[in-house]
């Protein structure tokens, strides 16, 4: 898919994700929100994956290390077909399989997340796993901010340059702003880049909201063999929805109904912008 296309991709679904946390009256809007755009990037154009056969043994691993900021992924899996779209609407209700976060029981996840810290080191596993068995598929994990606290990532940080993980991919959703506020007041982080070279890694630093620069970061990788790939992906939280970006009370606020219909009305504009500019090129 071009970028044009992903980025009325995107658009698209931050307005499927909007109504699916309205009508279940719960979820992590602002995170989803700012992952969109990555999440887009990976299963719309970089990714080896066939929503038909889910297990296939070819397949590019995603992690969702960030398992709570679960929508945007359930509202991509269900649009290619993993399981039927109607899902949806099913989320966060009794008996769903749609839950507030990743659950291995639906087709197209690898495994359960929601507790922080642990999706890089399931991923170091995976990604070594590859090395050993001679396949040549990739892990990308993606992390938030205020995970970085997490002692057990920096544990994995460690492994991934030991193992020499070039199939390894890790993304950290950088908007700066988690459930009590800025990552700076409750942990400070900087300077996150360097600490990450430190370990080892080769560090890209981007705007995560920027579907040009997210393709070029993803497909890159690896650029350097023998290293694993940090991708500091710099989002704005509640990224397409004017008066949430960078609020803090939309990391787990539930939009109203005339909240949501604004949002929709401005992310339907942005999607004819797009579409505009697809038929200008």
């Amino acid at each position: 898919m071009e970028t044009t296309a992903l980025k009325a991709k995107a658009a698209q679904i931050r307005m499927d994700l909007l109504k699916m946390i309205h009508g279940a009256k719960t979820g992590h809007t602002g995170g989803s929100l700012s992952n969109t755009d990555i999440l887009t990037a990976l299963y719309y154009r970089i990714m080896k994956l066939d929503p038909a056969n889910p297990k296939w043994d070819g397949r590019d691993r995603f992690i969702a290390s960030k398992g709570h900021s679960v929508e945007s992924l359930w509202c991509i899996l269900g649009d290619l077909g993993f399981f039927p779209k109607e899902e949806l609407k099913t989320f966060s209700q009794f008996g769903t399989r749609l839950i507030g976060h990743p659950n291995n029981k639906v087709p197209g996840i690898e495994m359960n997340t929601g507790a922080l810290g642990h999706g890089l080191a399931i991923g170091v596993g995976m990604a070594l796993a590859a090395k050993r068995d001679g396949k040549d598929y990739r892990v990308f994990c993606l992390m938030g901010d205020g995970e970085q606290a997490e002692g057990s990532v920096w544990e994995a940080a460690m492994a991934g340059p030991h193992y020499k993980l070039d199939n390894l991919v890790a993304i950290i959703d950088r908007n700066r702003l988690q459930i009590s506020g800025s990552t700076e007041e409750v942990m400070g982080l900087e300077p996150l880049e360097e600490k990450w070279a430190a370990f080892g890694w080769h560090v890209v630093s981007i705007d995560g909201n920027d579907m040009e620069q997210l393709v070029r970061a993803f497909e890159a990788a690896p650029s350097i063999p023998g290293k694993p790939t940090l991708v500091m992906a710099n989002t704005v939280k509640g990224k397409g929805v004017s008066f949430a970006e960078n609020v803090a009370h939309w990391h787990h606020h539930v939009p109203n109904d005339e909240q949501l219909a604004l949002a929709l009305a401005e992310l339907s504009a942005a999607i004819e912008s797009y579409e505009q500019e697809g038929l200008v090129r």
